[in-house]
């Protein structure tokens, strides 16, 4: 005997972030793709041209608003992207608490006598106090951290979860943003005259370009986690503009240590 109440059909499977896609698209594949291999070339190849170096924050900024029209044509959405208003105050909170420890340890690395050569940078060393103004206040909040989180947290990341699972996702935009840093290590190695041989060189790149990987999973975890691109932004910010500071706080403070020691005639 059948009853005659209407039995519920099975919910649907939902996709999520972290579930397999249930459809690749050929168009969602392609563009994942090309993403990839554009990032993974236009740092080490891009980068190395005079006109680069020179017009470095607006090229990328012009590179980004790229990115980001390509990424709406490809019908990724803000929220997509980490772009959502709705999320940036959760965003800046996450970041600015995942900051503070990276601001704290290098500014104590630099006021600490035993580790400031671990922040002695060439780079850094040939500037002068405009110039270094110009890095932290322009050159590396736009034309660097804007532009790599924008590109990797935020097109990238989108792009690859629509066709793969995570943790496969955020493993392949991470890898790509080691590949991103091949080139300015190699340039950073030959400065500070670090690494002579070839082969301490290409191991020297390699480990750099791992641990630059690693640092971007964290970045994508921190976006993922926020879901804004303003965590990810701050944390990077932090990295990339005190570590110049510290380096030209810590040269400044050896200097004068120096002088303060030097005999008296």
């Amino acid at each position: 005997m059948t009853s005659d109440v209407p039995r519920r059909s099975p919910a649907p499977h939902r996709c999520t972030a972290r579930s397999r896609p249930a459809l690749r698209r050929p168009a969602d594949l392609a563009f994942a793709a090309a993403a990839c291999a554009a990032l993974a070339g236009y740092n080490n190849l891009a980068g190395q041209r005079p006109w680069h170096r020179r017009w470095y924050p607006a090229v990328n900024a012009c590179a980004a608003a790229t990115a980001l029209g390509a990424a709406a044509a490809a019908g990724l959405t803000g929220d997509d992207l980490g772009l959502s208003p709705d999320k940036l105050r959760p965003g800046l909170r996450r970041g600015a608490a995942a900051a503070a420890p990276v601001v704290a340890t290098l500014a104590l690395a630099a006021l600490t006598p035993a580790t400031r050569p671990l922040l002695d940078d060439e780079r850094v060393a040939s500037l002068t106090n405009r110039q270094l103004a110009y890095q932290v206040l322009l050159r590396i909040p736009v034309g660097t951290v804007a532009w790599e989180e924008i590109a990797f947290r935020g097109v990238l990341q989108a792009a690859l979860r629509r066709v793969l699972a995570e943790p496969a996702a955020t493993a392949a935009a991470s890898a790509t943003f080691g590949l991103w840093h091949i080139r300015p290590t190699a340039e950073a190695l030959a400065l500070n005259r670090l690494a002579p041989s070839r082969g301490a060189r290409i191991a020297t790149v390699t480990a750099v370009a791992a641990g630059t990987a690693a640092a971007g999973a964290v970045l994508s975890v921190l976006r993922d986690r926020s879901g804004s691109l303003a965590a990810p932004v701050l944390l990077h910010l932090a990295a990339n503009c005190t570590a110049p500071l510290a380096s030209a706080l810590a040269r400044t403070l050896t200097a004068n240590d120096r002088e303060a020691n030097r005999p008296r005639s």
